[in-house]
């Protein structure tokens, strides 16, 4: 009876799992694999919002692309314009004054107005310079005279942007710094042609804007 007790004591201890050592190994590894998994998962988080955010720059690029192309796309015939412009200042500032009442003086006075409001209404703009401290982005110097160093003290050919791009600069002469320079001084001096290639018309002339005809 003894006998068979202690057989089945035995059987049961033998069914018992074992807790001692191998138990701690299994744990740790089951612990270890998991935090390779979250440091996995962290990484794939980390690329996935990398990959967002690049996509998400790359369509605001593709969509600020488009919208300046949409913006810009008339420029070169825009450009081709100001010419025209130029000449009708030229004609309208060398009108004599006992024929500035007629009729056909106020009819390319019209036409001028209409073409300069029909430039703006592009987003065409004049550059600003005279008196103003020379810019290298807006203003192109074609000589130097008597004048506060670095100012502009005449203005040759009008520049003019579209929105935020030149579409051609200002020809203008700048001060330096040897003394005050009288306007009609300045208006006097002859003009040097431009550089080939510059892409700028040298002026015939040095023409001011042309007045408004008074009628009588």
């Amino acid at each position: 009876m003894n006998t068979e007790d202690e057989r089945t004591g035995e059987a049961a201890a033998s069914d018992e799992p074992e807790t001692g050592l191998d138990g701690s190994d299994a744990l740790e590894d089951l612990r270890r694999a998991l935090e390779e998994e979250r440091v996995r998962a962290e990484s794939h988080l980390a690329n996935w919002q990398r990959t967002q955010a690049d996509f998400a720059n790359y369509r605001r690029r593709i969509e600020q692309e488009r919208g300046d192309a949409a913006r810009y796309s008339g420029a070169p015939v825009l450009a081709s314009l100001l010419p025209v412009v130029d000449d009708l200042e030229r004609a309208l500032t060398s009108v004599p004054a006992q024929l500035l009442t007629f009729t056909w003086v106020d009819g390319v006075h019209l036409i001028y107005r209409r073409l300069l409001a029909l430039l703006e209404s592009h987003g065409v703009k004049a550059i600003d310079a005279q008196g103003l401290e020379f810019d290298p982005r807006y203003h192109q110097s074609v000589m130097r005279g008597p004048g506060p160093e670095g100012q502009v003290i005449a203005d040759f050919q009008v520049g003019y942007c579209l929105y935020d791009r030149v579409l051609r600069p200002t020809m203008v002469q700048v001060g330096d710094g040897s003394g005050e320079a009288s306007p009609q001084t300045a208006m006097n001096q002859e003009v040097p042609e431009p550089a080939e290639g510059s892409g700028v018309d040298g002026p015939e002339e040095t023409p001011s804007r042309p007045e408004e005809p008074h009628s009588t």
